[in-house]
Formats: structure tokens, C-alpha cells, sequence
């Protein structure tokens, strides 16, 4: 049996949740970074159209963005959003791979933290809080990395944990000093 898939293109994109977004206070001192976003997904394509809907409100249209494409699969050139289209473009050596560059011809340049989609509400909710922090002078990559090492922290003490509950590591068999025979176990 064989099947044939039709694809066809449509000029109305599908809607999605709004954006999970945190951003640094209006008049905030200026740090390396003006907030976080914590994306559904790695598809651009679907998921910028969220972002510049909550972003054309505040901080006028969107015109441009660029990546990193360490963590997109398909980085596309240009997306559909409400009422225009934004081109992306992609760095590798010049842009953190953690990091969104926004542009836009009214309102400047905007640079966003990006939170892995697969990320825990609670480690996101960190991320955001730190990127959003006014005047703050950490990376993206930065606070990426003092993340993973919370969560391995966290993945220690519960490795430990579990280990205590467990009654801990089995004693050593008994031996005798050299030149003695060999002890006997205790009854």
C-alpha cells in the first residue's frame, strides 16, 4: 500500500500558548541581559510568533533576531508573526548559544536569556528570576552553567540521601593481619 502526504502551506500560522517570559523592570539599570525566555519547543518557526506578540507591546515591532544554532535544529529565514514578518539570522562564533538576540528599528537591541524547553518549572523560574535581575552582569552561558551545577548538587544530595536510607556501604569483610589465620565471622 503507499500512501501520498500532500503537504500545503497555509498564510495563517497555527496560534500557541502565550510566551513564558520574564523581563528586566522598564528604567532598570542595564545589564548583559533584559529577561528571559522559556520556549515550548526548538522550533523557531512556531514558537517566535508568541514571543514577538507579547515583545511588539512593549518594546515596539520586532524587526530581526538571531541565534545560535547550537540548540536550533531548523533556524528559518524569515517567520510570519502578527500584522509582519521577522527575518532571523544565525551566529556561531559571535553569539552565546544560551542567547536570543532581539531588533527592532524603533526600540534598539534586546538580548534574552533562552531556557531550555526540557527545563523544570523550578530551574526555569531560577533562570528567569537571574536573567531579569536589573544591572546584572552574568552571561547567558553563565547562568546556564551555574544552573547545571544546582541541579547536580541536587542530584548529589539526593544520591547521598538515598544512599543513608539504604544503610550506607556494606562493611568490609574481616581479615586477618598478615602472618594470622584468617578470623572467623562473629555468631
Amino acid at each position: 500500500m503507499t500512501m501520498t502526504i500532500e503537504r500545503t502551506t497555509t498564510a495563517e500560522r497555527v496560534s500557541s500558548p502565550p510566551a513564558r517570559l520574564a523581563l528586566t523592570p522598564a528604567g532598570a539599570p542595564p545589564g548583559l541581559l533584559d529577561g528571559a525566555w522559556w520556549p515550548r519547543s526548538r522550533d523557531l518557526f512556531r514558537e517566535l510568533p508568541a514571543l514577538t506578540d507579547r515583545l511588539d507591546r512593549c518594546w515596539g515591532r520586532i524587526t530581526h533576531v538571531t541565534v545560535n544554532p547550537t540548540h536550533w535544529p531548523v533556524i528559518p529565514t524569515k517567520v510570519p508573526v502578527t500584522g509582519h514578518t521577522v527575518h532571523v539570522g544565525w551566529f556561531t562564533d559571535e553569539q552565546d548559544p544560551h542567547k536570543l538576540i532581539l531588533l527592532s528599528y524603533s526600540a534598539g537591541r534586546w538580548d534574552l536569556l533562552v531556557i531550555p524547553p526540557e527545563a523544570g518549572a523550578a530551574s526555569a523560574a531560577r533562570l528567569m528570576s537571574a536573567a531579569a535581575t536589573p544591572g546584572s552582569l552574568l552571561t547567558a552561558s553563565r547562568l546556564m552553567d551555574d544552573e547545571d551545577a544546582i541541579r547536580a548538587a541536587a542530584g548529589d544530595r539526593g544520591r547521598e540521601s538515598e544512599w543513608d536510607t539504604e544503610g550506607g556501604a556494606a562493611p568490609p569483610p574481616l581479615r586477618a593481619p598478615i602472618g594470622l589465620p584468617p578470623l572467623a565471622p562473629e555468631r
